[in-house]
């Protein structure tokens, strides 16, 4: 009969560390196989997402621009539409981290006139049930900011004296939802001349 192997220090180190070595290839190798298909169907999504809340167009121009709202002043890409020579409209990825589950990621459509064309939601973690319903497969309620403009449109709830009718059970997930329309709208208004 075989002898029991000792259980000695170095045994357990080193069966340990083999261990992790077999786990650490077969997550890198999941994510090499992974990485891929994930990069594809975001970019897919993103593609989606332009073309859902802008009107025809036939030449796309992507430029970056600082958002300079609140606290988060990072870049905003705007992908700016042309049918011919003629500007159509902006899609612009834009965000907020004032979600109830964390950061909300939109694409809004928005005309030369600054007019709200339509709006994508392309990433999010709000409640299934009630935040969620900022997405239009859950709801119409996002359809409030279509063809609305900033001008006469104020971009709040109506619970802070805005325009905005919030989701029922989820003014926080409506307030940041609000929240990254306004910063893609300032955000264009401020850097029209360089569109």
């Amino acid at each position: 009969m075989a002898a029991k192997r000792e259980s000695t220090f170095f045994n357990m180190v080193s069966t340990l560390l083999l261990v992790s070595a077999i786990s650490a290839l077969a997550l890198g190798s999941v994510y090499n196989l992974t990485k891929e298909p994930i990069a594809l169907a975001k970019k897919k999504k993103q593609e989606e997402a332009i073309k859902a809340v802008l009107p025809a167009f036939d030449r796309l121009v992507t430029k970056k621009f600082k958002s300079g709202v609140g606290e988060e002043k990072d870049s905003l890409q705007f992908n700016l539409a042309y049918q011919g020579d003629q500007f159509v409209g902006a899609a612009i990825n834009t965000f907020t981290n004032k979600g109830f589950g964390g950061e909300i990621k939109l694409m809004v459509g928005l005309l030369p006139d600054e007019t709200i064309n339509n709006i994508s939601v392309l990433e999010h973690k709000e409640t299934p049930g009630l935040g969620d319903k900022m997405a239009k497969s859950k709801s119409t309620w996002s359809n409030q900011f279509n063809g609305k403009n900033p001008a006469t449109f104020k971009l709040a709830v109506k619970k802070d004296k805005g325009d905005v009718d919030a989701i029922t059970a989820a003014t926080i997930s409506s307030r940041a939802y609000t929240d990254a329309v306004n910063r893609a709208v300032v955000t264009f208004g401020a850097n029209k001349g360089g569109i």
